[in-house]
């Protein structure tokens, strides 16, 4: 399974709703993700340019899109951004396969 960093904002609208009436957004987020064969890892209300982070672990990009698409056509969300995440283990992995790969691959423009 792989991790997904998405992040992303409320909606002005779904800021007033929230306000008047505040709920735990981290349920409904690992309800969605269940319902996608995937697991919620962690939750977070943010600061700055995003107003929220969420990771998660899917078995794959449909179903971490699958999440995503869900939860935007509700229409509370806005500007949202996810990023596959890499464990270290798989990191050291990735680049060992790409200095394999980069021995024998020839750059444009270089002889």
């Amino acid at each position: 399974m792989t991790f997904y960093i998405s992040r992303g904002r409320f909606t002005a609208e779904a800021v007033k709703g929230m306000l008047a009436n505040p709920e735990d957004r981290e349920e409904a987020v690992g309800q969605l993700f269940k319902g996608v064969g995937g697991r919620l890892v962690a939750w977070y209300l943010t600061f700055g340019r995003h107003d929220w982070l969420a990771i998660g672990e899917f078995p794959d990009a449909k179903a971490a899109a699958a999440a995503v698409l869900a939860a935007a056509a509700g229409g509370s969300l806005s500007d949202i951004e996810t990023t596959v995440a890499m464990t270290a283990k798989d990191a050291v992995a990735t680049f060992q396969a790409a200095g394999k790969a980069a021995k024998s691959f020839r750059s444009a423009g270089r002889s």
